[in-house]
């Protein structure tokens, strides 16, 4: 954090997977982040949130600030939200107008969605990667799980390889609507 100088906005995601899916979409529509002085800041895990917030927000440097986090850390994105003065009783869609948005489940279940299971084969695929999911696939606690699910569980360990390929991967007039929401805002 004490190395990060940016000079416009910060967005701040949950981890590494979030950060390189986000850069790789603004990349496919055009932008240079460092160059419009956007950062996007992974802070470790969404119960960091609090500090990056009070840092980067209305109490510290007041810069435009956003966010993405998964539906299961929606709660710690809120009270770091209203901790940091940005509000209070904030509903999801006041967090909208805030910049921050929420992915249902996780980043990986919104890109998995919205490219289909053909599509995320065939990155599994480029990757070399279809023998280990057919593995995967065989696990007695995998089989009866739809292919999505089964494709989404995949990539739980592998995020931070698969989110930009996947967001490669996409026709970007069905990007899920967090990713696009967030960039929208810086």
């Amino acid at each position: 954090m004490s190395e990060l100088s940016p000079s416009r906005a910060v967005v701040v995601v949950e981890g590494t997977s979030d950060q390189r899916a986000l850069l790789t979409l603004a990349a496919r529509h055009g932008r240079n982040l460092e160059a419009e002085g956007v950062s996007i800041v992974p802070i470790g895990g969404a119960h960091a949130v609090g500090p990056y917030l009070e840092r980067f927000g209305p109490r510290g440097l007041d810069l435009k600030l956003a966010g993405l986090c998964d539906v299961g850390e929606e709660g710690a994105f809120r009270r770091g939200l209203e901790r940091a003065g940005l509000g209070s009783d904030l509903t999801r869609g006041d967090r909208e107008e805030l910049g921050f948005y929420v992915c249902v489940n996780d980043l990986e279940d919104e890109l998995v969605c919205a490219l289909g299971s053909d599509a995320v084969l065939r990155v599994i695929a480029t990757q070399g990667e279809l023998g280990p999911f057919q593995t995967f696939q065989r696990q007695p606690a995998k089989r009866a799980l739809s292919l999505d699910e089964q494709l989404w569980r995949f990539m739980w360990n592998r995020k931070i390889r698969y989110a930009p390929l996947l967001v490669e991967a996409l026709d970007l007039s069905h990007v899920p609507r967090p990713l696009d929401g967030v960039l929208a805002c810086v």
